[in-house]
């Protein structure tokens, strides 16, 4: 079994923003593409094309209709990976020792070369954030791409991880926990961040920001509706001619 660090110099981590995030999948998709490229072993996919297709994928993003006791209903979308816990029973419970958190900065990684795919991390990990790639037969999960992130042949701009640097709305942001004065920590402060399920005692490093709920309902409309009424109801000039000679026939 492998130990936790009693403490870490740093807690890199991600807050997630309920109330920004549009559910476009980009987080997923650049997710994807970096790790296959730059993980150990590429994220692979079973019948991708076929009726059941399936893969590995680090990052997921799932949709809830929810409906506040005084506020009308509204779509969430609630993005997950892996929360980095700072006890977290997926490092406990490996017994190679090839899941393992990190002292320097409190990632959780997995070393593929002493897993043994016996699956026992995901068994024991709450919130669903690890996958078996059915090619490799290891455990896969989010890395906070630390490939990325302390690359120093990569503008300074890039050093953040792939699904933050690509998210659309902001609704990503990547720092130190661990620093009062970062941005992660202001946030977290200033929108009353949470843990996702507190009652596990996992200590998940990752925060969320709650959803705002919305003043009044939103009419649906079609925007395309003003578009495709007529523009003219009476034709005029030749087309009125061979209108009314049509109808004679």
């Amino acid at each position: 079994m492998t130990s936790l660090p009693t403490e870490t110099a740093k807690k890199l981590g991600l807050v997630i923003d309920l109330d920004t995030c549009v559910g476009c999948h980009a987080c997923v998709v650049a997710c994807k593409g970096w790790n296959t490229q730059g993980y150990g072993a590429p994220l692979s996919d079973q019948d991708p094309y076929g009726e059941s297709p399936s893969g590995t994928f680090l990052n997921r993003v799932h949709s809830f209709e929810v409906k506040p006791a005084e506020a009308p209903a509204q779509l969430v979308h609630f993005p997950k990976s892996c929360l980095h816990c700072d006890d977290a029973p997926c490092v406990t419970v490996c017994p190679t020792g090839a899941s393992y958190k990190r002292a320097e900065d409190g990632i959780v990684l997995v070393n593929e070369d002493a897993c043994i795919g016996c699956g026992l991390c995901a068994w024991a990990c709450p919130y669903g954030a690890r996958e078996m790639d059915q090619a490799e037969g290891v455990m896969k999960k989010c890395t906070l791409c630390v490939d990325r992130i302390y690359n120093e042949n990569l503008p300074e701009v890039d050093r953040e991880p792939a699904c933050v640097r690509t998210c659309p709305s902001g609704a990503r942001h990547f720092g130190d926990f661990a620093d009062e004065e970062s941005n992660v920590s202001k946030l977290v402060a200033e929108r009353g961040g949470f843990d996702l399920m507190p009652e596990l005692g996992t200590k998940p490093v990752n925060k969320y920001l709650p959803p705002r709920t919305k003043d009044q309902a939103v009419e649906e409309f079609d925007i395309l509706a003003p578009l495709l009424e007529p523009v003219a109801t009476d034709a005029g000039g030749f087309l009125g001619w061979l209108d009314k000679a049509l109808e004679r026939i």
